[in-house]
């Protein structure tokens, strides 16, 4: 039997919207977010987490004119392994906000969203502590890694790859962007 609250307070607040809260993911986007967590997990060196909530609630960022609540939720946060990892939770519990901040953060530009809205966002990761930003934008199959606000070098699949020395990381653009069916039948041609 279930019972009815005495109290509904909790009840009576008004649901948000999560799709109207963030920008809304196409599937080249989709595809991205997956393809670059899958090479970062793939490194044993790095653990990547996608849509993990940042505690930045004892920050200001008003002045970075965002969007922003008491977090910030990068599309891909990703990590030094020895610096964050899987939680056991027979030791300990689960978080729900993280309060480390990563070492790079990802950006992926969906269809609606601006590179203007995203450079500010860096703006605040580089003054949490964040070492490295990359925009990725998926309908020009690039990206740009900033080392800070104003520094910052665009990749595209006439690069080979996506090149982050602050971090030491080197990704083959292809694995990235192409089309598997391209990918395969590249393969199946040698």
């Amino acid at each position: 039997m279930i019972e009815s609250p005495n109290n509904l307070t909790e009840l009576s607040k008004p649901l948000v919207n999560y799709q109207e809260e963030r920008e809304m993911p196409s599937q080249n986007y989709s595809l991205v977010q997956a393809r670059l967590g899958g090479l970062f997990n793939l490194d044993d060196r790095f653990n990547a987490a996608t849509e993990l909530t940042l505690d930045v609630s004892q920050r200001d960022l008003t002045p970075f004119k965002i969007k922003a609540t008491p977090e910030l939720e990068p599309d891909i946060a990703v990590y030094y392994a020895s610096e964050f990892d899987f939680i056991d939770t027979a030791e300990d519990s689960d978080v729900l906000r993280v309060s480390q901040m990563p070492s790079l953060a990802i950006e992926i530009l969906s269809p609606t969203q601006g590179t203007n809205e995203v450079v500010a966002k860096f703006r605040a990761y580089f003054a949490l502590g964040i070492k490295s930003c990359w925009l990725v934008d998926p309908s020009l199959k690039n990206i740009t890694v900033y080392k800070s606000p104003k520094e910052s070098k665009t990749y595209d699949m006439t690069d080979g790859e996506v090149v982050d020395n602050l971090l030491d990381i080197r990704l083959p653009l292809s694995k990235i962007f192409a089309k598997k069916t391209v990918i395969k039948a590249a393969v199946k041609s040698v």
